[in-house]
């Protein structure tokens, strides 16, 4: 959806603030006995983040109806201000994430799956403004996942549904091989 300036990089302040928060409330809890615990719960889910990411780009953007509308506009204004809120994307992961797992087990899981999930997140958030707002060298990760989405965007709007890794693409069958946009430039832009 459009947002203003304020509400589109509100994410870029408010996720690390509330990240780090959340992870030194949760450290304290886990204590040194528990750090290390806390640390490799909450890197697998930032892994598991990108997995996440691969699924809801892929089911929910382009197959539900509203949402397809809203996320086809960003396909045609790249560079428009356009995301999910904060208040929406916060709220759906303190009702859907950080609330049940509290309930269920403590405080300190809680905070690690969240602070994982949050984490992966905002590198997604920061990584697909990066892929459509800046100019990355030629050569590196950046450089590589802007071709991927380029493609996704131009070329093949079935595939490389992965922002920040190609990895779920690969084992999803859903890679657009470079050769497609090699063919695609001989015969012009699709209809």
């Amino acid at each position: 959806m459009q947002l203003s300036p304020i509400g589109y990089y509100s994410d870029f302040v408010v996720y690390p603030l509330l990240i780090a928060a959340l992870a030194a409330s949760g450290l304290a809890e886990a204590g040194l006995s528990g750090a290390a615990w806390w640390i490799v719960t909450c890197g697998s889910f930032v892994a598991l983040w990108t997995l996440i990411e691969y699924w809801l780009h892929r089911a929910v953007l382009h197959h539900v109806p509203l949402i397809r509308d809203l996320h086809h506009d960003h396909h045609v204004n790249e560079t428009a201000s356009r995301g999910t809120p904060s208040w929406l994307s916060l709220s759906a992961h303190g009702l859907l994430v950080f609330l049940p797992i509290w309930l269920v087990t403590n405080f300190g899981m809680a905070s690690a799956v969240s602070s994982g999930l949050m984490i992966g997140y905002l590198w997604y958030v920061c990584i697909h403004h990066i892929l459509h707002h800046w100019h990355p060298p030629h050569a590196g990760y950046v450089y590589r996942l802007k071709q991927r989405h380029a493609l996704h965007h131009h070329i093949d709007g079935d595939g490389n549904f992965g922002v920040t890794t190609g990895l779920w693409d690969r084992l999803f069958g859903t890679a657009t091989p470079k050769q497609a946009a090699r063919r695609s430039e001989t015969r012009g832009p699709p209809l």
